[in-house]
């Protein structure tokens, strides 16, 4: 006789496909009021096989809530110049209410570089410092994507936060750091005591023990193991890596930061990988892209 887990999945397809229909519904309201529809552009440097299918299913979600979408592809032996001379005519393009250049770019390109040409007001990414500045001092701005998705999955969740100790593993600018500030600020979700661990932390698994909420962001698989979660957390699994696997058609599967057969039974919530934070980026993107147009 199998025993049904007690765990239950944050699961970012169901949650963006609710999203996504109201989205659906505010384009529509956009295409009237203006004439034209949002409009998102992706600028790709490269042919790095994961940037492509991540920009192309951007560009499919687009089309699904009545988006236009605009896709640039970029060689990528493209100098710095000529890519900060590019990302000034989008700047300048009336027609387009937000773009984002895909990372990583080319070594001999400099990502901050890029990121601070892009104005504010199109940064649908988050990223720029000013709309990093918004989010810490809690005003009007694009939060950035992942953090903003992860936040929205635990909303539609209806997931306590309030006095919660959330342990966040990663301290990058795209993930780990925002998602500190989103989690500590006195709002919902919100209100938690914030740890923001990261590779020089002392006894790790100590802490994580300690996590009422666990977000694991930094990029190594199946890192967080059983042993390091509490019985009832909540875990919030970031990382995405493909690990060879023969037996399957494709030659690898997807993992990510956490050992999730492990970790799944000893927790209350869990957000796997696939299906988990993944959708709920992309959807984060339409949001800002849509926010975009009402500015």
């Amino acid at each position: 006789m199998s025993v049904l887990p007690t765990y239950q999945v944050l699961d970012g397809k169901r949650c963006g496909d609710a999203l996504r229909a109201d989205i659906a519904k505010g384009a529509l309201e956009v295409r009237s009021k203006r004439g034209r529809a949002p409009h998102l552009a992706a600028v790709l440097v490269g042919s790095d096989g994961a940037s492509r299918t991540y920009v192309e299913a951007k560009v499919k979600a687009c089309e699904e809530v009545g988006f236009r979408s605009s896709l640039i592809v970029l060689p990528e032996t493209i100098t710095e110049d000529d890519l900060l001379h590019r990302v000034k005519q989008l700047n300048k393009d009336k027609e387009l209410d937000g773009f984002i250049v895909q990372l990583p770019l080319p070594d001999h390109i400099d990502a901050d570089k890029v990121t601070l040409a892009i104005a504010p007001e199109k940064d649908v990414d988050g990223f720029h410092p000013e709309n990093i500045g918004r989010m810490v001092l809690g005003l009007p701005g694009f939060l950035p994507a992942t953090p903003s998705g992860i936040v929205e999955l635990l909303r539609h969740y209806h997931v306590e936060t309030a006095g919660k100790h959330c342990v966040v593993i990663g301290r990058s600018h795209i993930v780990g750091t925002p998602m500190s500030i989103l989690m500590s600020r006195n709002a919902y979700p919100g209100n938690c005591t914030v740890t923001l661990a990261h590779s020089r932390t002392m006894d790790l698994p100590a802490l994580t023990r300690e996590a009422d909420i666990l977000i694991a962001a930094l990029g190594k698989p199946e890192f967080v193991t059983g042993a390091m979660v509490r019985e009832g957390a909540v875990v919030v699994d970031v990382g995405i890596h493909r690990i060879a696997d023969a037996s399957r058609k494709s030659g690898f599967r997807l993992v990510g930061d956490v050992k999730f057969d492990e970790v799944a039974p000893k927790c209350s919530w869990i957000a796997p990988v696939p299906g988990g934070v993944g959708p709920m980026t992309i959807t984060s993107l339409l949001l800002n892209t849509l926010k975009a147009c009402t500015h």
